[in-house]
């Protein structure tokens, strides 16, 4: 009986070294890119201390409730931890606020 050798694959390349290797961490999907600055930093982590998990929506409805006072300055701040703590929120609030000072009208279409 003849017996055939048959060499291992490459460690690198076999699908079992690749399955149990841990793939390099890219960017955080958190990273806002250092955009804020260190009180608004610091406000939205207290925020998030006392709110948890719901504190961007929290801020979401402050700065609505800003808005629709008219205070913009007190707006831009909530916006600005809303904008820390979740910036898809942000971002679409920022867009239905606008649409709502335009008439409702969307100029993109």
């Amino acid at each position: 009986m003849t017996l055939h050798f048959a060499a291992a694959r490459s460690t690198t390349g076999s699908p079992i070294a690749r399955a149990l290797t841990r793939r390099a961490i890219g960017r955080a999907a958190n990273d806002n890119g250092g955009e804020t600055d260190d009180r608004m930093l610091h406000a939205a982590l207290r925020h998030f201390a006392e709110h948890g998990l719901g504190a961007a929506r929290q801020a979401r409805r402050q700065a609505e409730q800003a808005f629709f006072a008219g205070d913009r300055q007190a707006y831009d701040w909530w916006l600005g931890i809303c904008r820390t703590l979740d910036r898809r929120l942000a971002a679409q609030f920022d867009r239905a606020v606008g649409d709502i000072a335009n008439g409702g009208l969307d100029k993109g279409a």
